[in-house]
């Protein structure tokens, strides 16, 4: 713990994010850093001669500090190397969801007056130059070759990239030669536009003193548990602020080997490259770990001589000690925790991992806040919490009782935006006077600080005496239900209707037709309002044969279901 100490304090003394990543390079220059799973490899001074090419094409294609360059792409370590190379050198990122359509590409792209637009291979071949007008240039990320030049400047540096970096460095590139901007806490760093559950997209302006104090945070509580050079995989897009901080920025900072799942990561994929790679600490979203527990522990342990064994005291505990080891083995068996976040983990599903001593643990954290708000250990996980207040961080509800009566959650610190870009009103209608974010959740804390949320404020539901409905209660239980991939509340009138969406798999695998399915909704349905008071008690079930839309955090677009019936 001691030489935590030091570290943090060592980071408060510079105030400079960018010499974190400067240090980080000359300190594993010959480590592997990068790695695109089931492809090639970089190590840490591979990445600094690429940052190095990139700054020399920026300089001579008349790039300044603060310019905006925009990168959208699948996670990939030239992503990874495109990005840094646009904190060190001054400029301001602007990550964009590589899921996003391409309208909407264009609108980040012009209201963020990016310079540049960085793009893989998939948005390519989707996307009409003629729709960013401002641009100067489209670099193609897996080469950095140019897709598109309206700047003769940009056109020779690239073409003469190689000669200017040699007649640069003739004798070689250096660990001495690594130096990048330093920046000042309260410079602008990214924006990064939030895919939103509202349709509406905007750019979060988040400055360095954000990214420092979210590693300072990651220092303290994930550096002590993860040796140097570990193996870590990156499967969230690192587009998206928990996926860049969580797995990809602090972890690079510690000198780790990042895998990068460089295609969509379903089960089998992640735990196939769990079981290869054995990362050290895996972070995800709430659905990664309720598929892979239903498909792969649930069918395991209910079998009917597996029941008997967990009922039996002398013996349960052998049985939960080998069922917790199965699962840490379907996440490569090496890793200290399973961190979540990004949306709530199923209630169901958290009671069994925490009931057989599985190491997880919920973060909770916004785009604004670059992302961590709170956060616990395994060790201190309080079960339907999500953790309590991160350094530099402090964390209220807006409640006459906030032990019992849910409010807004409320935050101020280090990690909280200065604004959205261009927009003051959503700014002043989110930070008040005191600097206070206000998150739009519902939650309630405990004496000891533990947050526990409640829902979205904007999707309250209100009874037909005017009670408060939290349709992501009512979800939670509708999931846990027999044949139900995943559900939305969604209000007619005075009524609660439930939008299914069951698991056609298991449905199949058991002989059974739509109409059977149906059926079984409809018991679901009885069995779920039994639970319920009378004002949440769903009237009608109606199937929804597709996966409901999502946001890059996997939360669902609500906002497209509400004239679904």
């Amino acid at each position: 713990m001691h030489e935590i100490n030091e570290c943090v304090q060592s980071m408060n003394s510079k105030n400079s994010f960018n010499s974190y990543i400067e240090e980080s390079i000359k300190g594993n220059w010959d480590l592997d850093a990068l790695t695109d799973y089931k492809g090639a490899t970089l190590q840490y001074h591979d990445v600094a001669r690429k940052i190095e090419k990139l700054h020399i094409l920026f300089e001579h294609s008349n790039i300044k500090h603060g310019d905006k360059i925009a990168l959208c792409g699948r996670n990939s370590s030239m992503w990874a190397a495109a990005f840094l190379a646009t904190l060190t050198y001054g400029a301001i990122a602007v990550p964009i969801q590589h899921e996003f359509t391409t309208e909407q590409i264009y609108n980040i792209v012009n209201h963020s007056e990016a310079k540049l637009l960085f793009v893989g291979d998939v948005v390519a071949t989707t996307i009409d130059a003629t729709q960013m007008p401002n641009l100067e240039g489209i670099i193609y990320i897996p080469d950095f070759s140019l897709i598109t030049s309206r700047s003769e400047d940009l056109t020779y540096a690239r073409e003469n990239l190689n000669a200017l970096y040699g007649h640069k460095y003739p004798k070689y590139f250096h660990q001495e030669n690594v130096k990048y901007h330093m920046d000042k806490p309260d410079d602008i760093a990214m924006i990064n536009y939030t895919s939103g559950t509202t349709g509406f997209s905007k750019g979060v302006m988040l400055p360095y003193r954000s990214l420092t104090s979210n590693i300072e945070w990651a220092f303290q509580c994930i550096k002590p548990h993860v040796k140097d050079g570990s193996n870590v995989l990156s499967m969230l897009p690192m587009a998206h602020m928990y996926g860049l901080t969580c797995e990809f920025l602090s972890e690079f900072i510690f000198g780790n080997h990042l895998f990068f799942l460089t295609r969509l990561p379903s089960p089998t994929l992640i735990a196939e490259a769990c079981a290869e790679i054995q990362p050290a600490i895996v972070v995800a979203v709430p659905m990664v770990v309720e598929k892979i527990v239903r498909k792969k522990i649930f069918p395991k342990i209910q079998l009917q001589h597996m029941h008997f064994l967990l009922n039996m005291p002398m013996i349960s505990k052998k049985i939960k000690a080998k069922i917790c080891q199965e699962i840490r083995n379907v996440f490569g068996g090496n890793a200290y925790e399973v961190l979540v976040g990004g949306a709530g983990l199923n209630p169901e599903i958290e009671e069994f991992l925490t009931s057989v001593g599985f190491p997880i643990t919920m973060g909770y954290g916004t785009t604004e806040t670059g992302p961590m708000i709170t956060y616990s250990d395994y060790h201190d996980f309080d079960s339907g919490s999500c953790g309590t207040p991160v350094v530099n961080m402090e964390v209220k509800i807006q409640s006459s009782d906030p032990e019992n009566v849910p409010g807004e959650i409320i935050t101020r610190g280090d990690n909280v935006m200065t604004g959205y870009f261009k927009n003051p009103e959503a700014t002043k209608a989110v930070l008040d006077e005191e600097g206070w974010f206000h998150t739009g959740d519902l939650g309630t804390m405990s004496s000891d600080g533990h947050v526990y949320i409640r829902g979205r404020i904007k999707n309250i539901l209100l009874g037909a005496n005017g009670q408060n409905i939290y349709p992501e209660e009512i979800e939670n239980k509708l999931n846990s239900m027999m044949m139900v991939n995943e559900s939305l509340i969604i209000q007619k009138g005075d009524k609660l209707i439930g939008l299914i969406h069951p698991d056609m798999e298991e449905a199949h695998s058991l002989g059974l037709n739509e109409n059977d399915v149906e059926k079984v909704m409809e018991q679901n349905r009885l069995e779920l309002n039994k639970s319920l008071p009378a004002f949440c008690k769903i009237s009608t079930v109606k199937i929804h044969p597709d996966e409901f839309a999502k946001t890059p955090k996997k939360s669902i677009k609500r906002y497209l279901y509400q004239d679904a019936v």
